[in-house]
């Protein structure tokens, strides 16, 4: 009962092992709204591609987007078996990587992109990434330009495999932006998404 209550109140998590490699997919509407407020270069690495969600709908506006995941999750025009924190170069031409990283290595993505040299590095997290101490390095080092979270909690991220029963999202999101070139403070400014026509 305890842990039913957590997960109502959105303070529950399933355990690691349910989760496995934590896949949750992005919602569409969560790409479009970061498409509206923040500019992208032309190419982008997207690391952690799953079936593709953020992939189809950076295509599907027109940037060039290599894709890879270490699971094989059937994203079109993707690579598998690619862990992205053990890679030690990005595909050429690459300017910028646009992904929703595995939770529990959210810190871990960001410091390996800023490491491998990323000029701009935008990650969907939840909004709760900002508390941490052992993330002052990445979150206080000055290059974090802009957050932008949702006002509107976005479409429930079922795990992949969830087969209970479909809720709406109890934990608030945003997309956070760093950026070589950033120097100074942070920026917040809150972003809405609009359901599909």
């Amino acid at each position: 009962m305890e842990r039913r209550k957590r997960i109502v109140a959105g303070t529950g998590a399933a355990p690691l092992a349910e989760r496995k490699d934590d896949l949750y997919e992005t919602p569409a509407v969560a790409v479009r709204a970061l498409l509206k407020v923040e500019p992208l270069p032309r190419i982008v690495l997207e690391p952690a591609c799953g079936p593709g969600s953020i992939v189809k709908v950076l295509r599907g506006a027109g940037y060039r987007v290599f894709a890879s995941d270490l699971v094989n999750y059937g994203c079109p025009d993707s690579d598998s078996g690619v862990d992205f924190l053990m890679e030690r170069s990005v595909p050429y031409g690459v300017e910028a990587i646009v992904t929703n990283p595995p939770f529990k290595l959210g810190g871990e993505f960001v410091g390996h992109a800023l490491a491998l040299g990323i000029p701009k590095v935008v990650m969907l997290l939840r909004i709760q990434f900002i508390e941490s101490e052992r993330r002052s390095a990445i979150l206080d080092g000055g290059l974090l330009a802009r957050v932008y979270p949702f006002a509107n909690r976005l479409p429930m991220m079922h795990r992949a495999g969830w087969e209970g029963p479909k809720a709406t999202s109890a934990m608030s999101f945003a997309w956070f932006v760093w950026e070589a070139g950033h120097r100074g403070p942070t920026e917040l400014r809150r972003i809405s998404w609009e359901p599909a026509p």
